[in-house]
């Protein structure tokens, strides 16, 4: 075994241990791990994107208040306070020579990666299986589609942007992904399968999506890691791509869910398990 591979190991064991172990605890340590990808997204897309130090310095200030609202749990103050920093933001690029939009972007992408986050998992018991729900998905859709990929091959999904990725893989990835996240939904929770299919079909779209999003940005700026904070492995970028747009989409199905059943937007595990 080389050296990378081995590292590339270790690293893997310790990041999955520290995500379940904060996911099985939930709260507080849910919403710091929640807070730090945060904070981390936005650290690699201002460096990647290579931010002027005055826009860089306003969105720090921006994800850092943000941060304090996932971490004291208030991801409703959190969302109201996104849509007021990006309206700032936005004004900020139009004032701008340039007008640049790469700030109020990257602070959508950094600060509703938390904000979705710390929403799935929330505090109540539903959330521990709404979040292995989602986890089960996005990774089922990353190895299958790697591995259906590379057996049967075939039309390229996005060549421009990521020259590797197939639709077999893509399609072999959704049907794992329907199938091991229904798998954890239906047999941790009454969830009805009516809702979960669907939902995992969705979500595991948006995961693909968000690896192709994410090579897109790289692709733009020409690197090939999104940093080098974790050994063998680039970025937290690079690790969580799929996983945070999955995390939008899921938040989006949450409200969704939770308007239509009461009338009310109070978001949690449940909302997304359709519970």
């Amino acid at each position: 075994m080389s050296e990378e591979l081995r590292l590339r190991i270790i690293s893997g064991i310790v990041m999955a241990a520290v995500v379940l172990v904060a996911t099985w605890f939930g709260g507080l340590s849910f919403r710091l791990l929640s807070a730090a990808i945060t904070l981390l997204v936005y650290y690699e897309w201002s460096t990647i994107s290579r931010l002027e130090r005055n826009e860089r310095l306003l969105g720090w200030f921006m994800v850092g208040v943000l941060g304090l609202m996932i971490l004291a749990g208030w991801t409703g103050v959190a969302v109201v306070l996104l849509g007021f920093f990006l309206l700032v933001a936005f004004l900020v690029a139009i004032a701008s020579t340039e007008a640049k939009v790469w700030l109020p972007a990257g602070l959508f992408y950094a600060g509703l990666s938390g904000i979705a986050l710390a929403a799935v998992r929330g505090d109540d018991p539903t959330g521990f299986a709404a979040m292995l729900f989602v986890f089960a998905l996005v990774w089922a859709t990353d190895i299958l589609a790697y591995f259906v990929g590379r057996a049967i091959g075939g039309p390229k999904l996005a060549p421009k942007i990521s020259p590797g990725k197939t639709w077999s893989g893509a399609i072999g990835g959704t049907i794992s992904a329907v199938i091991a996240g229904s798998a954890v939904a239906l047999s941790m929770t009454d969830a009805s399968p009516i809702w979960i299919v669907p939902a995992a079909f969705v979500l595991s779209v948006a995961s693909q999506a968000g690896d192709l999003f994410e090579s897109f940005i790289k692709r733009r700026f020409g690197v090939k890691d999104s940093s080098h904070l974790i050994p063998g492995h680039g970025g937290v970028m690079d690790r969580v791509d799929g996983l945070v747009v999955a995390c939008f989409a899921a938040f989006l199905l949450m409200a969704i869910r939770a308007l239509s059943a009461g009338g009310s937007f109070a978001l949690d595990g449940g909302a997304l398990l359709g519970l």
